[in-house]
């Protein structure tokens, strides 16, 4: 910070003589201490709002010690900072000079600390994702993530549920489990649920699809990596299990290794698929998809974050898995 205050080190422009006929010299800016530089804080506060009772307001602090220091300031400098006036105060000439270059100064100083604070999310993230969590929820949401850090890198790889999870592959990871993972730590996003839907052209020529005893006239679509350790089968057989249906042959139909490539045929008019709540919601709100009958099951499996011990020390990662809950609590708000 600099001003014409600032003069040769040792010495200060000389001001009126004081009552007993003494010069006084005035300190220049770079013996300031930080007492003064605390004033200055104030003096620019009340500056700005042109009244120490609205800057007491905002540091927190009585008018009368805003006043004080004011006063013990202008001892400092060895100048006047405010007119008392009636209506008011009122900037000094010198007060007004000193006002803009402090705030100047403390506005440099604020927009340097962003820019270094921005400096720090900056760099490659890598982000890995079981696939269809990635393809359907993740992605879309991407480019919000990009526009608050558009200095981060990230390095995205979609991993089926049965790939291991090794620490130094990666930095954040979404899967669907149950939320046990040795040596790592864990971040709840969302649990999920699971339900029947086919397109509406389906039924056109087969009996009507009201309940789980009619799936009987209708090819399956499965998602033989329902979720970690699941067989081909597993979503069909769980669900209709939990609803208490009667025994269906679930092991017929067709199988594909991603959930959205089985929303995808069922989108087709290939039959009825599981779908997950989390990753059908404009299928739904299109019409593409409908859900012949209502029952839906929780899986007791969620989606969560996995990361590293110590992972989240570092700024930028924490800022990436924040900005992820969020994004899920939205989520859930939105759908409640």
């Amino acid at each position: 910070m600099t001003s014409s205050l600032d003069n040769t080190p040792g010495t200060g422009p000389v001001v009126p003589p004081t009552a007993t006929g003494t010069p006084t010299t005035t300190p220049s800016l770079r013996h300031l201490n930080g007492q003064t530089h605390a004033w200055l804080q104030v003096f620019a506060c009340a500056a700005r709002h042109g009244s120490f009772t609205r800057a007491a307001e905002e540091l927190h602090v009585t008018t009368g010690a805003v006043s004080q220091q004011i006063k013990q300031l202008e001892e400092r400098l060895g100048f006047k900072l405010f007119l008392r006036r009636s209506r008011g105060l009122e900037l000094t000439g010198e007060g007004a000079r000193l006002a803009r270059v402090v705030e100047q100064s403390y506005s440099a100083v604020g927009l340097e600390v962003k820019r270094l604070r921005s400096g720090l999310m900056s760099g490659v993230l890598r982000l890995r994702s079981v696939p269809s969590f990635l393809s359907k929820w993740l992605a879309p949401r991407l480019p919000r993530l990009q526009a608050r850090f558009p200095d981060i890198e990230l390095h995205v790889r979609a991993e089926d549920s049965d790939s291991p999870l090794r620490e130094g592959d990666f930095e954040l990871a979404v899967d669907l489990n149950d939320g046990h993972y040795p040596g790592m730590q864990v971040t709840d996003l969302m649990e999920e649920e699971i339900f029947p839907v086919c397109h509406p052209g389906l039924m056109r020529g087969r009996p009507p699809l009201r309940s789980a005893e009619d799936l009987a006239w209708y090819p399956l679509l499965h998602d033989i990596t329902a979720w970690r350790g699941s067989h081909d089968h597993a979503e069909w057989e769980f669900y209709l299990a939990s609803i208490g249906a009667p025994e269906i042959n679930v092991q017929r139909g067709y199988t594909f290794n991603r959930n959205h490539l089985s929303m995808e045929a069922a989108i087709a008019g290939m039959g009825v698929a599981m779908a997950r709540r989390t990753l059908i919601t404009d299928e739904l709100s299109r019409g593409t998809l409908i859900a012949p009958f209502a029952q839906r099951v929780l899986t007791g499996k969620r989606y969560v974050i996995v990361h590293p011990h110590g992972t989240l020390d570092d700024g930028r990662i924490q800022a990436v898995h924040d900005w992820i809950v969020e994004e899920a609590e939205r989520d859930r708000l939105r759908q409640s």
